[in-house]
C-alpha cells in the first residue's frame, strides 16, 4: 500500500460523492429520519424508546453504509472504472483503503449527526459518556462501509447489490439480541449469533446504555467490531478483480 495513492483514491471518492446529492443525504440524513421516527413511534413510552434506541443508533448507519459503499463500488465495477484504476500502479489495498477512508469521513458526519440528534434533541437517556455512544455507532458505520465494499465483489448488477441487504444483514439483525436476549435464543441460533458483528455492536450500546464508565465488555465488543471491519476490508482487497464482469 501507498499513502498517497490511497489519499489520492479517497480524495476522487469523494468528489465524487459531491456531485451525488441523493447518496449525500441517504448516508446523512436517513439515519437521522429514522431516529425521529422512531422517537415518536413510541411517544407514549420513552422508557421503549430509551431501551432500543441506542441499539439503533448503531444499527441504521451500518445499514445505509453498507447499501451505498456497495452500489458505489459496483458502478466503478460495471462502468470500467475500477479495470482502469487497476491497470494503474495502484494497489488493490490502495483501492480499499481509499473507499474506506472517503466513507469513513462521510461515517464520522452520518455519526455525529445522529449521535447529537437523538442526544439532544430526541432526549435518548443513557448512562455512559456521548462520545462512547458516538465510537460506537462510527465503528458500526464503518463496519457497514467494510460489509458494503466485500459483497460487491459477488454482485453484477445494483439490484444484485441491494439483494445482498437481507442475506447479510437481515439474519444480524434478527440475531443480535435486538428483539430478544442471545442466551434466550435455541443454542444454534445463539452459537450463529455469538459470531456476528452486529451482536458485539448492540452490545456494545447497551454497555454504553447501562453503566457511566467504559467496561471490560464493552472494550471486549469495541474491539471485535473494529476487528470485524479489518478482516472484512482485507477480505474486500483479496477478491477484488482485475477485469469486471
Amino acid at each position: 500500500m501507498n499513502a498517497a495513492r490511497t489519499l489520492a483514491t479517497a480524495a476522487r471518492v469523494l468528489h465524487q460523492l459531491r456531485h451525488d446529492p441523493r447518496s449525500i443525504a441517504l448516508m446523512v440524513f436517513v439515519p437521522c429520519v429514522m431516529l425521529f421516527l422512531l422517537r415518536y413511534v413510541f411517544d407514549g413510552s420513552e422508557r421503549t424508546f430509551d431501551s432500543i434506541g441506542a441499539s439503533l443508533l448503531g444499527i441504521f448507519p451500518l445499514i445505509t453504509m453498507f447499501l451505498v459503499a456497495s452500489i458505489a463500488t459496483l458502478r466503478e465495477r460495471t462502468s470500467g472504472t475500477l479495470e482502469r484504476l487497476l491497470a494503474m500502479p495502484l494497489g488493490k489495498g490502495d483501492l480499499i483503503a481509499g473507499y474506506a477512508l472517503a466513507f469513513g469521513l462521510v461515517a464520522i458526519a452520518q455519526s455525529l449527526l445522529a449521535t447529537g440528534l437523538a442526544l439532544w434533541a430526541l432526549g435518548l437517556d443513557v448512562i455512559g459518556s456521548p462520545w462512547l455512544l458516538l465510537l460506537v455507532a462510527l465503528l458500526d458505520a464503518l463496519l457497514g462501509t467494510a460489509l458494503g465494499l466485500f459483497v460487491s465483489a459477488f454482485a453484477a448488477s445494483e439490484f444484485q447489490a441491494v439483494q445482498f441487504m437481507p442475506a447479510v444483514l437481515f439474519p444480524q439483525l434478527l440475531l443480535c439480541g435486538l428483539f430478544t436476549a442471545r442466551e434466550k435464543m435455541q443454542p444454534v441460533l445463539e452459537g450463529i449469533s455469538n459470531v456476528l458483528p452486529m451482536s458485539y455492536a448492540v452490545d456494545a450500546m447497551t454497555e454504553v446504555q447501562r453503566y457511566p464508565d467504559a467496561t471490560g465488555d464493552f472494550t471486549r465488543d469495541v474491539l471485535i467490531v473494529a476487528a470485524c471491519g479489518v478482516l472484512v476490508l482485507a477480505l474486500g482487497a483479496a477478491t477484488l478483480r482485475r477485469r469486471t464482469a
